[in-house]
């Protein structure tokens, strides 16, 4: 099986081709499912947020796995294979599990250090989990990833340093507006996005806050969170000309704010922040008078200020914990070999007492037991060594020809179905 990952993100795809591809929230279980049903998939995950759409799995068959993930992409997003394919990268192996730890510490993301993307992880990995699709290989590296991603954020600076989407984006606003103090801000969307840029701004000073939502019910619990105000999304006319702020992020396919809903500003400045994926606002309202219209393209040029330092730190929590995540997971491809040791010479030992009882047919119960004690604490002390030195030897460069050598010496099969071991019956090339 092989570790496989198929992606795309900011850095490799532009905002229209992400609007495409970004899925639904109702979508990722079907996409999830059809993916798990894929013939050369056993296990996977579906990362899907407002830069990236990435597809973890553990694979039998690469190249197949790669072009039937490219498939499901391509049908869901509406793109043509050849299309998406242009955006897509894909890392297998060693590199599938560097890049989500490098993904989990925020490196890779638009904002270098916005933690967000853990919370993110940890939901695609929950949702894996409970729709049966993560197994072992994916359990040991989402929650191995998510370590990573805590670690990075608690033990170097890169979490105080790194913003948000939305701390980045009210920079800019701040960049046109001075100040958001005594400024009208108003949040079109109250999902987890939408409380995020509430709690910022009234960090930044921000008192009035007005809650636009297709839910009531979501809108009134956020601004009462906010001590702000709900307003009815058919009022969003209005609530635009009162606003100097505007920062839109549903999960809605379509536009929510028409160009033509901004009515005329009277000389008073609008900034508009379009973090939603797809956009919720139609980009002409940025050739407006007065109105400042910014998108995740547009603020893909505006990062964090995460010093190189903090960087190299985070960097080398991520190599130190790939080196570890590989040794345990090499030790662990080699533990079938090391059973199927065991439960072969239990099985010679097994077939030498039979034969002992057919030839001393009259030994005492308590001399049998003797016996048998003997040959077992001979037979232990003869595995220790090479069986402690093969798991070892595993997490070095080649550690698994050394139990691949334990394979041949000894005829072992650790595939079979019975206790993990069985004799082969037959050698390749063989007779059947």
């Amino acid at each position: 099986m092989t570790l496989l990952v198929v992606g795309l993100s900011h850095r490799t795809a532009p905002v229209p081709v992400l609007e495409c591809v970004s899925l639904p929230v109702d979508d990722v279980r079907k996409t999830l499912d059809e993916l798990h049903n894929g013939e050369t998939i056993s296990e996977v995950l579906l990362l899907s947020t407002c830069n990236r759409v990435e597809v973890y799995a553990d694979v039998a068959r690469f190249h197949p796995a790669v072009a039937e993930i490219g498939t499901v992409l391509a049908r869901h997003s509406g793109l043509a294979v050849a299309d998406l394919s242009d955006h897509l990268y894909v890392h297998f192996a060693e590199a599938a599990a560097e890049h989500m730890f490098t993904v989990a510490a925020g490196l890779d993301s638009m904002v270098i250090g916005e933690s967000q993307i853990l919370g993110q992880l940890r939901a695609a990995y929950a949702l894996g989990t409970e729709m049966g699709t993560a197994g072992t290989v994916l359990h040991g590296l989402a929650q191995t990833a998510l370590r990573v991603g805590k670690r990075v954020h608690s033990d170097t600076g890169i979490d105080r340093a790194g913003a948000s989407v939305v701390s980045v984006a009210l920079d800019r606003a701040q960049d046109v507006l001075g100040t958001l103090v005594d400024r009208r801000a108003l949040i079109v969307g109250a999902g987890s996005m939408g409380a995020l840029a509430g709690a910022t701004l009234r960090g930044r000073g921000a008192t009035d806050i007005v809650i636009a939502n297709r839910s009531p019910e979501n809108a009134a619990r956020l601004a009462t969170s906010l001590a702000g105000r709900a307003a009815p999304m058919c009022d969003l006319a209005v609530e635009l000309g009162a606003a100097d702020l505007v920062l839109s992020c549903t999960g809605s396919t379509g536009l929510v704010i028409e160009a033509d809903a901004v009515g005329d500003r009277a000389g008073r400045p609008l900034v508009v922040l379009d973090i939603a994926l797809p956009r919720d606002v139609d980009p002409a309202v940025g050739t407006l008078p007065g109105v400042t219209y910014l998108d995740l393209e547009a603020l893909r040029s505006s990062g964090a200020s995460v010093s190189d330092a903090e960087v190299a730190a985070a960097t080398a929590i991520i190599a130190d914990e790939l080196r570890d995540h590989l040794a345990a997971q090499q030790q662990l491809a080699v533990a079938p070999t090391v059973t199927a040791l065991r439960a072969r010479a239990n099985q010679v030992i097994d077939a030498e007492l039979r034969r002992l009882d057919g030839r001393v047919p009259n030994l005492e119960p308590a001399q049998r037991r003797e016996v048998a004690d003997a040959v077992r604490r001979a037979v232990e002390k003869v595995l220790h060594a090479p069986t402690v030195r093969v798991k070892e030897l595993a997490s070095m460069p080649g550690g698994d020809q050394y139990a691949e050598a334990l394979r041949e010496l000894f005829d072992l099969d650790p595939a079979a179905a019975e206790a993990v071991a069985a004799v082969r019956k037959t050698r390749p090339g063989g007779p059947g």
